[in-house]
Order: C-alpha cells, then sequence, then structure tokens
C-alpha cells in the first residue's frame, strides 16, 4: 500500500531483457536503504525489489506489468518516481495507493500558468474507470488531485515542488503515464454497474 507522495526520483541505469521480462537497475537516493524483497513503487508500478548493490537497485517486470504499465518504455537514462510502501504508524498524506496500475493514458498538453502548471491527460474510458471533480487519481504514481472531469479525460494542477521533484517536470505532451484510479471510486463505479445490470 502506497499514498503517492513520492520520496526520490530515481534514474534507470540499465535495462536487460530474459525472455519476456525486463529487470531496471535504477540509481537513487533511497536505493542503499532498500532490502531485498521490499516493495517499492516505480512510476506508480509496485514492483519487488531482487537486488541491491550500493546506489542502485534492482526490480524486475514481467510481462503482464509491461503490457498494463509504460514501463515497456522506460529508457537508460530516464527518470522514475518511487516511493516505499507506506508505514501502518504514518499519516497517509497523499490517498490510498495500491500501487496496481489499472491502465495507460497520455498527456494531451501542458500549460505553463506563471507559478502552477496544468496538464491534461486523456484515457480509455471503456474498462468503466473514472474520475470525479476534487477526486483523487494517482499518475506515474503521484497522488494528484482531478480537476475538469471528463468521460475519458482529465486535468491537473502541480506546483513548483511537484514540478521540480517529480518526473512531471519533464513529462511532454503525447508522453504515456500509468494511472491508477481511486480505489473507493473504482469499487463505487462496480457497485452502480452491479445494481443497473440486476435492474
Amino acid at each position: 500500500m502506497f499514498t503517492g507522495i513520492i520520496e526520490a526520483l530515481g534514474v534507470v541505469r540499465s535495462i536487460r531483457r530474459e525472455g519476456t521480462n525486463l529487470h531496471f537497475t535504477i540509481e537513487s537516493a533511497i536505493s542503499h536503504e532498500l532490502k531485498i524483497d521490499q516493495s517499492v513503487a516505480h512510476n506508480g508500478v509496485c514492483l519487488t525489489v531482487v537486488a541491491v548493490d550500493g546506489q542502485t537497485h534492482t526490480v524486475t517486470a514481467i510481462e503482464e506489468t509491461l503490457t498494463k504499465s509504460a514501463l515497456g518504455k522506460l529508457a537508460a537514462g530516464g527518470t522514475v518516481n518511487l516511493e516505499r510502501c507506506m508505514q501502518l504508524n504514518a499519516r497517509l498524506d497523499g490517498h490510498i495507493v495500491q500501487g496496481h496500475v489499472d491502465q495507460t493514458g497520455t498527456c494531451e498538453y501542458v500549460k505553463d500558468l506563471d507559478g502552477s502548471w496544468e496538464f491534461r491527460f486523456r484515457y480509455d474510458d471503456s474498462s468503466g474507470n473514472v474520475t470525479v471533480e476534487k477526486g483523487s487519481v494517482c499518475v506515474n504514481g503521484i497522488s494528484l488531485t482531478v480537476v475538469n472531469s471528463q468521460p475519458g479525460a482529465f486535468s491537473v494542477f502541480i506546483i513548483p515542488y511537484t514540478f521540480e521533484h517529480t518526473s512531471m517536470g519533464t513529462l511532454q505532451a503525447g508522453d504515456v503515464v500509468n494511472l491508477e484510479f481511486d480505489i473507493i471510486g473504482k469499487y463505487v463505479a462496480r457497485l452502480m454497474n452491479k445494481g443497473q445490470q440486476a435492474g
């Protein structure tokens, strides 16, 4: 379980393919603190640490994960948002994030608002995923507040701290991102859909 509050920005140092799996070696300020078998969110995807070597750690993404997320688009030198799993005695500063990406979306545009930035995202809503105005959504592992929610699209506003300390600062129109929709919203949508089917 995660909160969507990014701890560190990691740099992809190498990517190694083994069968249908990809092994990512990441350098970050928290890598030396990690332990093998620990769960860490990488751009919102919960992955297990399989090796730690000084300032780097390695995680493995299987084909199912690569199919449902944008991890397969990472390249050496790219950045990833990192968050260790939450502690039960800590404040929940973001929202409840499972680290299970629902689907990918595409950045439609980025607007510089002279003090903040607006990011607009579009996604395929045929699977029933929805956002609500002022609700929460996780974009590349970052807990963000939804504005201008529409079917298959939403915007978020980014403050300078988030822009500078996460991968949002390098995100451009056309880039593919990982999306995890609010777990409460997903349950409500599922229950409403069941009620409509029963009726």
